[in-house]
């Protein structure tokens, strides 16, 4: 791994401090885009567990009655699902690096580690983004059938894409964190849960607006959409400034 982001980088430039380098960025988000298309083990464990998931809400919701409309919980189901199916990734990638000694060589070799930080979050953003699609129709033959959906077709999208930037982003930055720890999943977990809240409220509020439509949704779903706009600015930007001494550690 090393050995390829050094023949990537220029002999110029690996004599000098290295800045947010391209070329670095593209190297190590290639690897991590090829070894998930050898083994496909990250998007078919995500994948399962968000879909096995929806089956469970299912089970769970079967005995309701039919006065219950499921899509005034839907946006919640959702993205609970999102949220514990990204934590179960979000281990993967980052056990996978400190197993085979790829974390030890990126630290070895002249990348900067915000380089590092953004190219893994962007493998896990586009990870999570390939099993919400998945997901999606699923979700709506599940819970959409009773009433239909009531919002516009880019509502959801747009939501999912906010919310996914914010979740891999604080995602990569606790996941690497919790890596070196003997609990991997468990301290994930305490750290990631009490973060995601104001993301998670303000992401469920808009998939709901999108999700029921009527009067008031839009601005609704708008006031959501700038809840998760807000939270992935800040807590991306504090998860960057943060990355370098987290790595090193």
């Amino acid at each position: 791994m090393a050995d390829e982001i050094l023949r990537r980088t220029p002999p110029a430039e690996r004599t000098k401090v290295p800045g947010l380098s391209l070329r670095q960025y593209k190297a190590i988000l290639r690897k991590d885009i090829v070894m998930e298309l050898r083994t496909k083990e990250m998007v078919t464990s995500m994948g399962l567990y968000s879909l096995l998931t929806m089956v469970v809400y299912q089970i769970a919701l079967s005995q309701s009655g039919s006065a219950f409309d499921p899509r005034t919980i839907a946006g919640g189901l959702l993205w609970l699902a999102f949220i514990f199916t990204s934590m179960l990734g979000l281990n993967r990638s980052l056990v996978h690096e400190k197993d085979q000694g790829c974390l030890e060589a990126l630290l070895l070799s002249p990348v900067d580690r915000p380089v590092i930080y953004f190219a893994k979050a962007s493998g896990n953003l586009i990870f999570l983004l390939i099993v919400e699609t998945l997901t999606i129709p699923v979700f709506a033959l599940m819970f959409l059938q009773q009433g239909g959906y009531g919002g516009s077709w880019w509502m959801i999208p747009l939501v999912l894409f906010a919310g996914s930037v914010g979740i891999a982003g604080v995602g990569t930055l606790l996941a690497t964190m919790s890596v070196n720890t003997s609990g991997k999943d468990f301290v994930l977990t305490v750290l990631m849960v009490p973060l995601m809240y104001p993301l998670l409220l303000a992401a469920v509020s808009a998939t709901s607006a999108a999700v029921l439509g009527g009067d008031g949704s839009i601005s609704q779903f708008w006031s959501g959409i700038a809840g998760v706009a807000g939270y992935d600015a800040i807590m991306v930007l504090a998860a960057y400034a943060l990355y370098e001494f987290v790595i090193g550690a």
